[in-house]
């Protein structure tokens, strides 16, 4: 660490670190706008894509279940084939024959009609699913507007705070003298607001270590101390 460099008030370390972290602080609120509208732009494509799949799955039902009324109405039309010849037929074998075919055929169309009623159920219940993701859809894309707007709103203000407060930081930095200039710089670039810290109760704010009497009467005489165990640029509180 540099020496310590004479007539560095505690007070503009105070300053500095207080503008920093407010600049921390506007910028993530920043960044935070962009990623609120992704995710919210996201949980639309998202509700899109359940929709999409819920219509899809309707009409595969849907056409599942008109498939099967094809296959009914050829297997009644067969059962009623039969019953006409089962009254033209001419021998007792020929008509136990028949008599055999229609049961067989009755039974097949009694599982259709099973089968088709089960297919109409389901049909109800994914009419009501895509009702459902629906209304989710508008919800989302009534959301992802609100956030939009919400965003546009408040960043022209962010991004003036946040200009107001980097020239405040820099004639802030203007008063520190060449000596510490540079440590200082550097320290930022590395750690941004965490460059400084409030010494309380005779620990670092930082890193929660002792720091030595010593530096603390150094800091007092308002002279740049680092912490030894963290390496921030120390100051007092108010």
């Amino acid at each position: 660490m540099a020496s310590p460099a004479p007539n560095i008030g505690t007070s503009v370390l105070r300053v500095l670190h207080r503008i920093h972290r407010q600049l921390t602080d506007l910028r993530e609120r920043l960044d935070r706008g962009p990623r609120q509208v992704r995710a919210a732009k996201t949980h639309v494509q998202h509700c899109e894509s359940q929709l999409a799949a819920a219509k899809a799955e309707s009409k595969a039902i849907r056409m599942a279940a008109d498939q099967k009324q094809l296959q009914l109405k050829s297997s009644e039309d067969k059962v009623k084939d039969l019953r006409r010849k089962l009254n033209a037929a001419t021998s007792n074998r020929e008509y136990q024959l028949l008599l055999e075919q229609i049961a067989a055929d009755d039974m097949t169309n009694s599982v259709l009609t099973d089968e088709i009623l089960e297919l109409l159920e389901k049909i109800d219940g994914s009419q009501k699913d895509i009702r459902d993701v629906d209304a989710g859809l508008a919800a989302a894309k009534l959301k992802a507007a609100e956030v939009s707007g919400e965003v546009a709103k408040v960043e022209p203000s962010l991004r003036a705070d946040i200009a107001r407060l980097e020239a405040e930081l820099r004639q802030s930095e203007a008063t520190l003298p060449n000596e510490i200039r540079d440590l200082y710089n550097r320290i930022v670039r590395q750690r941004g607001e965490d460059a400084l810290a409030i010494i309380e109760g005779q620990c670092c704010g930082g890193c929660n270590q002792q720091i030595p009497l010593n530096a603390c009467n150094m800091v007092m005489l308002g002279r740049p101390v680092g912490c030894k165990t963290c390496g921030r640029l120390l100051y007092l509180p108010e």
